[in-house]
């Protein structure tokens, strides 16, 4: 028997063998629902783009979260087809309306759907010149001439009027939390004030003094209200204001099982305490052409540590689902949702119903960054529906987000690096994070013990470095934390990019180079080497230090990065540094991006500017504590996010590029954070290396001895 370790072929395994036997794996060990993410071919693309009674319907096969995909995927389409952009209705399809399709994750909306939907458009095209009646199937796949690809049309490569851009500034209804159906109810579930990921359950409640409150409809209890190894108890009332009641009077009482605390989170990454043992961590970061061995008996000219927090995605709307059941037991559901597809799955799973009675209707997402990919709301709306008989529609409250939600995991990284006349001879790498693809969230311990064996694609995202070495060794290990983390903002793309600059920042400087020339010498594509120029050129890069006034501390950073292999950007950031208050502000930052051919440059720019604000996060305050065995955080005032504020002037340069389409989404925030904090390296001559930086931290710093 062959054994595959690989990660796709260890759940795929897993699935097919739980499918076809019906096997479990002991108490607590079922298999959970499995995220299918097949690859679009001719026949779905087919279904995606319609034209009936003289007009065209694009089924747009991506969720609309802000990325403005919606825009993009229809101007190609009409681009594709001749038609003026009036002819043709953009629809987020529900899961009965297409086949299959993969969630709205990885930047790969255009990368991957755009080629095949101009095809499919072609198709059309010619199928409806020569009177075509009826479905095109694939093997009528014409030559097509495919020209939203061949430029100088009206649509791609233009700035055109965003899809939904009247209805979202004139308030229409776009959102899960804008749905209304008759009779319908609210519902919330109640759940211990511990992390899900301790096991939690009711002890007691006052269910006669629930139920005298007004607007009272039902109390349920299902082992489907699970959340990780919390057991919920769910709320149905007739008013959001009737829950808040509700609650108050049930005084509901926990087992809890397990505690932790802050202290308990960082020694789980610590990465000198994980290489004490004398291990390199198991899990390697490929690197092609890398010679593994790295001589440790020679002094490492740079050796720096960097450790990266908790972090929350920060979206502004909060998670939402309505479900209804009609006379027949179809159940509909709307959900701000990323993954449509698995939430039926899961949905199926949990109800025991045919998958074929479920519909989900998606809805416009109000920022999701990877965090609404797993069904939460969803089913606890379809349980307390079923249950009391009626529509409802549960909405996460900030609280709940931070606490119940995944987060960015933290990570702690060892840097080791030695320069000999002037090149990156030796390059170590070494981290300790937790789960981001196989989240805590909706995998089990075991099933996260199993993939100990295959590591996570989601660490390692990022971690392989894009400047030459001689010999080179990056690795990671996982812990799996007793709070919930999962995908994030790129994966570990950012945090990886933060710790990868600031060392090779630290490189330059061992070698006297000025550390913008030092890593286009050291770019291993030339497209990176590309975007550093570029973004060099346009912020003026002189290579010296800036001028600073009375109290102030200025200081120019430049960083640089690859995104998935196929998207490049570098970053240039100017900060000032008030040495009275240790208040640190970003003036500018300048991007250059090269993500391949553009379909909507303004959306580009918009995409990177976001990188850019995320980056601000990821330095300044990016941080989520735990305390008393859970996130501590309420709300935004302890979870903080960049304010209008604090945004500098941001200036996008996109590198014209004849490649295809690479991803724009997330490409910028492998240079983002570590242009600002090279940048603020600069300015005080302190390498900060625990993130975020507080004014305070910094205060200290200036006052201390050298400082």
């Amino acid at each position: 028997m062959k054994v595959d370790l690989k990660r796709r072929g260890v759940l795929a395994a897993l699935a097919t063998t739980a499918a076809g036997l019906s096997v479990t794996f002991g108490v607590g060990c079922a298999l959970p629902v499995i995220p299918k993410r097949p690859k679009p071919g001719a026949a779905d693309a087919l279904a995606w783009v319609r034209h009936e009674a003289g007009r065209y319907t694009l089924f747009i096969p991506r969720i609309e979260m802000g990325q403005n995909v919606l825009t993009a995927l229809k101007q190609i389409a009409c681009q594709e087809l001749g038609i003026a952009w009036s002819e043709l209705d953009a629809q987020v399809p529900g899961t009965r309306d297409i086949g299959r399709v993969r969630a709205t994750v990885g930047s790969d909306s255009v990368k991957d759907f755009a080629l095949l939907l101009a095809q499919a458009c072609a198709t059309l095209r010619e199928g409806v010149a020569a009177g075509h009646r009826g479905t095109l199937a694939a093997k009528e796949w014409p030559p097509a001439s495919l020209r939203a690809f061949a430029g100088g049309g009206p649509f791609v490569g233009r700035v055109v009027a965003l899809e939904q851009g009247l209805k979202l500034v004139t308030g229409q209804a776009l959102f899960a939390s804008d749905v209304r159906l008759p009779g319908l109810c609210f519902g919330r579930v109640l759940r211990a004030p511990v992390s899900p990921e301790l096991p939690s359950s009711l002890m007691q409640a006052d269910e006669a003094a629930a139920r005298r409150v007004p607007g009272f409809v039902a109390l349920v209890q299902d082992e489907a209200l699970a959340l990780g190894r919390s057991q919920g108890l769910g709320l149905v009332a007739r008013t959001p204001a009737a829950l808040d009641r509700i609650e108050a009077a049930l005084v509901p009482q926990w087992r809890v099982e397990g505690s932790f605390e802050q202290a308990d989170i960082d020694a789980a990454v610590d990465i000198d305490t994980r290489l004490a043992g004398g291990r390199f961590p198991r899990h390697k970061v490929k690197d092609e052409g890398a010679d593994d061995r790295v001589d440790g008996s020679v002094p490492w000219d740079v050796d720096l540590r960097i450790d990266i927090p908790l972090a929350a995605h920060g979206a502004i709307e909060p998670r939402v689902a309505v479900a209804a059941f009609d006379g027949s037991g179809q159940l509909q559901v709307w959900a701000g949702t990323q993954d449509a597809f698995y939430v039926a799955d899961v949905l199926a799973r949990q109800l025991r119903l045919p998958l074929d009675s479920i519909d989900v209707r998606p809805q416009r997402v109000g920022g999701a960054f990877g965090g609404k990919t797993i069904c939460t709301v969803e089913l606890e709306a379809a349980v307390l529906a079923r249950a009391a008989g009626v529509p409802v529609k549960v909405q996460w409250n900030r609280e709940q987000e931070l606490r119940q939600g995944f987060h960015r995991p933290p990570s702690s990284h060892r840097l080791r690096a030695r320069v000999r006349d002037g090149r990156l001879v030796d390059w170590w790498h070494a981290q300790v994070s937790s789960h981001i693809l196989l989240t805590n969230a909706a995998a089990p311990p075991w099933l996260q013990q199993v993939a100990l064996l295959i590591g996570d694609d989601g660490v390692a995202r990022g971690a392989k470095l894009p400047y030459r070495a001689l010999r080179r060794r990056a690795g990671f290990d996982l812990q799996r934390l007793p709070v919930f983390t999962g995908p994030w903002r790129g994966l570990g793309a950012g945090p990886n990019g933060l710790a990868i600059e600031s060392a090779i920042d630290e490189c330059a400087r061992v070698a006297s180079a000025d550390p913008l020339q030092f890593r286009i010498d050291h770019a291993q594509d030339p497209r990176l080497a590309g975007v550093l120029r570029s973004v060099g050129q346009a912020a003026g890069w002189a290579g010296a230090a800036l001028a600073a006034g009375s109290g102030l501390k200025r200081g120019r950073g430049v960083a640089g990065g690859v995104y998935k292999g196929s998207s490049y950007a570098a970053v240039v950031a100017d900060v000032e540094v008030d040495t009275t208050t240790g208040l640190v502000r970003v003036r500018r930052l300048w991007c250059a991006h090269d993500c391949g051919r553009v379909i909507n440059p303004d959306q580009v720019r918009a995409q990177c500017e976001g990188n850019l604000v995320w980056g601000l996060g990821m330095v300044f305050s990016d941080r989520l504590d735990v305390a008393s065995s859970r996130v501590a955080a309420t709300g935004f005032a302890d979870a903080p996010v960049p304010r209008m504020a604090d945004i500098p002037d941001l200036e996008v340069l996109l590198v014209e590029s004849e490649h295809a389409s690479g991803g724009a989404g997330e490409t910028a925030i492998v240079a983002a954070a570590g242009a600002i904090a090279n940048a603020l390296r600069q300015a005080l001559g302190i390498r900060w290396s625990r993130f975020p930086v507080r004014p305070a931290e910094v205060l200290r710093a200036l006052q201390a001895p050298g400082g």
